[in-house]
């Protein structure tokens, strides 16, 4: 694997709209794809924006009428905006490709970003992404159990009209499970597309107007909702910058098993 190189196309008051660096993906990519660029890792900020992957519901969109934009990565819908890291590595991976390893090594990087904050983190089986495990169902606040929950019996259930009691928001407070980083991408012609999002300071209440990532169960953390304090975009950009140097930048790719 070549080194890593990374692009910051803009955060803060230079936020990137979500089009607009999705056409910049587009461009890099088509340049990864004829070798005129090496691996190339954009990060940015985003001003609020809610996006929707290929399997997202309509059940799971903002009851507002709130604008989504529909894009072309795996997952259900999230949402990106201020306080959050945003990163679209764009690499080439020898084929056939291996998506879930790809996935695995930007899970094994963010989860070494928590750990230098001192925030133990961990995958979820059959979720993608990284997360804050939560405590047992039986020592949970609120005497919510799996018997009665009705987020898992109810299938009326619906979590954007049911108030701060189920919101993905208030998942530290439940303590329950709660995504730090999420991620869904796209391989087209072997090169990556899309990546992870880090909630480093945002206001996580954007997330109470959606079924965030398509599940009910869990919810959205930060760092700074996790650590006490507030932890910003500027403190933690080159920790993963140097995590994600250390684990795509040195990885030799395999091919996946057929």
């Amino acid at each position: 694997m070549s080194e890593l190189r990374f692009v910051h196309l803009g955060f803060g008051a230079d936020a990137v709209e979500y089009e607009e660096a999705w056409q910049e993906q587009r461009r890099v990519h088509a340049a990864r794809f004829l070798d005129e660029v090496p691996d190339t890792c954009l990060l940015l900020e985003h001003p609020p924006v809610y996006t929707a992957g290929r399997r997202t519901a309509d059940n799971e969109r903002p009851l507002d009428g709130t604008p989504v934009v529909d894009v072309d990565r795996g997952g259900k819908i999230t949402w990106h905006g201020p306080g959050q890291i945003v990163g679209y590595p764009i690499m080439k991976l020898p084929r056939p490709v291996d998506v879930v390893a790809h996935v695995r090594r930007l899970e094994d990087a963010l989860i070494q970003v928590a750990a230098d904050f001192g925030l133990e983190t961990s995958r979820v089986e059959g979720r993608s992404g990284v997360w804050v495990l939560g405590d047992p169902v039986e020592q949970r606040p609120g005497g919510l159990t799996l018997d009665f929950d009705p987020r898992l019996a109810d299938e009326e259930f619906d979590p954007r009209l049911n108030g701060p009691e189920y919101a993905p928001s208030n998942a530290g407070q439940r303590r329950e499970d709660r995504k730090l980083a999420a991620i869904g991408i796209r391989v087209a012609k072997g090169v990556t597309m899309h990546g992870f999002a880090l909630n480093c300071n945002p206001d996580n209440t954007w997330y109470d107007r959606i079924v965030p990532c398509g599940i009910r169960d869990a919810g959205v953390t930060s760092l700074s909702a996790e650590l006490g304090r507030d932890v910003p975009v500027a403190e933690v950009l080159p920790v993963v910058e140097k995590h994600l140097a250390a684990v795509l930048g040195t990885a030799v790719p395999l091919p996946r098993a057929v």
